[in-house]
């Protein structure tokens, strides 16, 4: 078993200080408990604020120090040929993605491994470039060039083992004291503030699709047969539009991205069990042994974003 990445940025942030802030969800016999939705202090690509928190006024705002460390760590599963994920870490960039690859004989794998490098690439650009775009906007022309991509390598080298094929892209972006959360697919980012655990993106799925429709309960998602098609991805078609979160990092917090590797196998409420039991650097080889332990159907990738504090 490969041994989890580990990257420490030392960085200072803007940290938001509530008093009596209580999260509207539910924590099971006092363990870790979990939303399926949304909550605090997360604000949409179009602005909704979700909580007080990221508009909390400056008198309440307060610089602390902490590290950010990345882990992450990707398996090809217990009944793949190949793995089709890519991910990335770039301390000097700020830039986490995971990518889950999907389409033609060696379709997911080009797919995916295009889309990292594409948007290290423009996010790289950007950084040199001194007419700087605000990181919506970089992240937005990431996507949309990682889309370019693979589809006009698709279209134009005519090789049917690359017909069709896109991938999820989810990422995590470091601007100042922000992280700004991108995601097309169902590839996933959840946050983990102790002990209750958010998803924060949406899942681009015929099966999320149905559950918003109100056509079936999540009681009934263990018998719907379409659980791995996707409504959304990257390069399936030549243009696409990503949904972009943001939030301020406060210390002790976590982020886990990952694929559907991982999430299809293992409920929220494991998740949130692993992150608040097990110790920083063996939370991502633990959650794919977990994934591994409920069948490993699929390729899993697990990357972890942990804002350490620092020790004055």
């Amino acid at each position: 078993m490969p041994k989890a990445a580990r990257v420490g940025l030392p960085l200072q942030f803007a940290v938001v200080v509530t008093h009596g802030f209580a999260p509207r969800c539910h924590s099971r016999g006092g363990d870790a408990g979990f939303c399926s939705e949304m909550r605090p202090g997360l604000t949409t690509s179009i602005g909704q604020e979700r909580s007080s928190l990221l508009s909390a006024p400056a008198r309440d705002r307060t610089i602390v120090c902490m590290t950010l460390e990345a882990y992450c760590q990707t398996d090809i599963g217990l009944r793949r040929e190949r793995n089709e994920d890519s991910f990335l870490i770039d301390e000097s960039l700020g830039l986490f993605l995971v990518a889950d690859g999907m389409g033609g004989h060696r379709g997911g794998e080009v797919a995916s491994r295009l889309a990292v490098e594409s948007a290290r690439e423009v996010v790289f650009r950007h950084s040199k470039d001194n007419r700087r775009m605000m990181p919506r906007q970089l992240l937005a022309e990431a996507y949309r060039e990682a889309s370019h991509r693979i589809f006009d390598k698709a279209r134009s080298e005519g090789n049917q083992e690359l017909q069709g094929m896109g991938t999820t892209l989810v990422c995590a972006y470091r601007y100042r004291n922000t992280l700004y959360i991108a995601n097309v697919g169902d590839s996933r980012a959840y946050l983990f503030s102790d002990p209750y655990l958010w998803q924060v993106t949406e899942d681009h799925s015929l099966l999320n699709e149905q559950l918003r429709a109100g056509l079936f309960s999540e009681r009934d998602i263990a018998s719907f047969g379409a659980k791995n098609v996707i409504t959304r991805s990257v390069g399936f078609e030549r243009d696409v539009m990503c949904d972009i979160v943001e939030r301020d990092v406060r210390p002790g917090e976590m982020i886990l991205m990952c694929s559907d590797g991982l999430s299809g196998l293992v409920t929220d409420t494991r998740i949130a069990d692993i992150l608040r039991t097990t110790s920083v650097d063996q939370i991502v080889s633990t959650c794919i042994n977990e994934a591994k332990k409920n069948g490993g159907d699929d390729n899993v990738t697990c990357m972890l974003l942990y804002a350490r504090p620092q020790e004055h």
